[in-house]
């Protein structure tokens, strides 16, 4: 059975798991490939950890300042197959609408329902904050990820930007925003 729950910092290893062999297989042909191949699961434990334990006491940075997202992991099985991170919008045109920041799922646990409940959580929990709208920053060119949103509810609202993971620069993306006004199904 697939838990969704907070993450605790013992959950980075985890999640730096599914970040890198997420962005390996997703992001290929989308990013320069040596970027790919630099990413690093001890440095992103290394990242996790620190964001991890910050959030717990009101305090994870992300470069924007201060900000209340959360982090919760699906977990099979004892093994974390996928995260998401959510809270308030980070965008100075967007504070008035709740923001997905992150969700992924592991490439072995790729259409079996994760990335799902992982998105219907999120929504639920941004809906349960007092959010009812919200926006996702989606990889322009990342068509599984843009149709999944999509399949969700999700629709582009026309705005781009360039953006950055982490230590990567210049990532072109498109936003995409959703009424939370109905509970998730």
């Amino acid at each position: 059975m697939l838990l969704i729950r907070d993450a605790a910092v013992a959950d980075a290893r985890g999640v730096a798991v599914v970040h890198v062999d997420s962005w390996r297989a997703a992001y290929v042909g989308l990013i320069d490939q040596a970027v790919l191949d630099r990413q690093s699961v001890e440095a992103r434990t290394a990242m996790w950890s620190t964001w991890i334990e910050r959030s717990l006491v009101g305090e994870a940075t992300d470069g924007y300042g201060t900000v209340a997202h959360r982090l919760v992991v699906a977990e099979f099985d004892r093994r974390i197959v996928g995260w998401a991170s959510f809270g308030a919008g980070r965008d100075d045109e967007t504070t008035d609408r709740g923001e997905i920041a992150g969700l992924y799922a592991h490439p072995d646990a790729w259409a079996q329902g994760v990335g799902r409940a992982l998105i219907g959580h999120a929504e639920d929990a941004l809906r349960m904050d007092g959010w009812t709208s919200a926006y996702v920053w989606v990889l322009a060119g990342n068509e599984r990820a843009i149709g999944f949103s999509r399949s969700r509810g999700w629709v582009p609202d026309g705005a781009a930007k360039i953006g950055e993971g982490g230590s990567v620069q210049g990532l072109h993306e498109q936003r995409l925003v959703k009424e939370l006004t109905a509970p998730a199904d």
